[in-house]
């Protein structure tokens, strides 16, 4: 089941959506220019749970910034195009209706704090894994969490493969995100360590928005109503 757009249209234009985006990509782009010192960027960006758990010293040319600064800084990196593209289809469809119904400033806190959840939920349980984990998959996970929140019965334009074609259907976003969510639990609990999808991750950053949305649209006195 893929997204494809959402009926839900916004009362402010994006900005920080299209911004977090943006500096994806541009990052990405980054990678690209590296070569084969792009790996090192993977390694020294990105959140290693040996490092950041255990302390773990990594070699001294992958020091860039500290362990705990990787929490962020690996929410802007990607592993390739795929991950990349699917990532940012995600986060376009459903981040600009959660900016908009939390206001910017707490949209971006909201944002960070999730992936930041996101990380942890994928590194405590593995804490001397040496694998580097990057993306900002845990942090849009958090986003779809929210839209589930506050935006449950809105419809969704998905693409279903039927052998090989392509059903497009509208259903509403809880079957969607729900349907998403329940097939990272089982990819979870079927993943052996070591993989290439931090399943763990989606999991802590989609409950981490479902939890911390309502909170901060009371907080910031956003009165919203689940449509």
């Amino acid at each position: 089941m893929i997204p494809l757009a959402d009926d839900n249209p916004t009362h402010s234009k994006p900005y920080l959506t299209i911004a977090l985006i943006t500096l994806c990509c541009l990052l990405f782009i980054w990678q690209l220019s590296l070569g084969t010192d792009g790996g090192k960027a993977i390694f020294a960006l990105g959140v290693i749970p040996a490092s950041l758990i255990q302390n773990t010293p990594l070699p001294t040319e992958l020091r860039w910034v500290s362990p705990q600064m990787t929490l962020l800084t690996s929410m802007f990196l990607h592993g390739g195009f795929m991950h990349l593209a699917g990532n940012m289809l995600y986060l376009w469809i459903f981040g600009d209706n959660i900016e908009d119904i939390l206001g910017k400033p707490v949209f971006l806190l909201f944002y960070f704090i999730c992936g930041i959840v996101a990380a942890l939920s994928q590194a405590l349980p593995e804490p001397s894994s040496t694998i580097p984990m990057i993306g900002a998959s845990g942090a849009i996970s958090g986003v779809l969490g929210a839209y589930v929140v506050f935006f449950p019965k809105k419809k969704i334009k998905v693409a279903i493969p039927f052998g090989f074609f392509l059903q497009i259907l509208r259903l509403p976003a809880y079957v969607v995100l729900i349907f998403w969510f329940v097939l990272q639990l089982i990819n979870g609990a079927n993943a052996g360590s070591g993989g290439g999808i931090a399943f763990g991750a989606h999991i802590g950053g989609f409950v981490a928005g479902l939890v911390l949305a309502p909170i901060l649209a009371v907080v910031t006195r956003k009165r919203t109503k689940p449509q």
